[in-house]
C-alpha cells in the first residue's frame, strides 16, 4: 500500500463536471465527478452528482445499498424531499428514482453498479 497521503487526496474543484452517460444512455441535466475510480471495474464507488433544475435519474435498484448526502439544493427520492445536509442510507435491494425541482449536488457512495429497472 502506498503511504503517501497526497496520492489519495482528490481536489474536486480541479475536476470538470462530465455529462452522466451510462451504457450509452445520456441522462440529460445530470453531471458527474468521479472521486474513487476502480480501474478493475471501470466505475467509481464514490461520486459527486450535479442535477440541473428538473433533471432526474430513472427508477433503479441498489444491489449493495447506497449512501447519499445532499450537498446543496434539494432532491426527491421515493416521494421524500431531501435538503442540503440531509443523509440517506438505502439498504441493499432498495429501489427508487431521483428527481429535483430546484437542482442539487449529491455525494454518493455506491458499492455496486445500479440496475436500471
Amino acid at each position: 500500500m502506498n503511504s503517501n497521503i497526497q496520492d489519495y487526496i482528490i481536489k474536486t474543484t480541479n475536476l470538470d463536471w462530465k455529462p452522466l452517460i451510462e451504457k450509452g444512455v445520456h441522462y440529460k441535466g445530470v453531471f458527474i465527478k468521479s472521486l474513487r475510480p476502480d480501474k478493475s471495474t471501470n466505475r467509481s464507488t464514490t461520486i459527486l452528482l450535479k442535477f440541473e433544475q428538473g433533471a432526474n435519474y430513472p427508477y433503479h435498484n441498489h444491489p449493495a445499498g447506497e449512501e447519499l448526502l445532499v450537498l446543496d439544493g434539494s432532491a426527491i427520492v421515493e416521494g421524500a424531499t431531501l435538503h442540503t445536509g440531509d443523509y440517506l442510507y438505502t439498504p441493499p435491494g432498495f429501489k427508487h428514482a431521483v428527481t429535483t425541482k430546484t437542482g442539487c449536488s449529491i455525494l454518493l457512495v455506491v458499492p455496486e453498479e445500479v440496475e436500471i429497472l
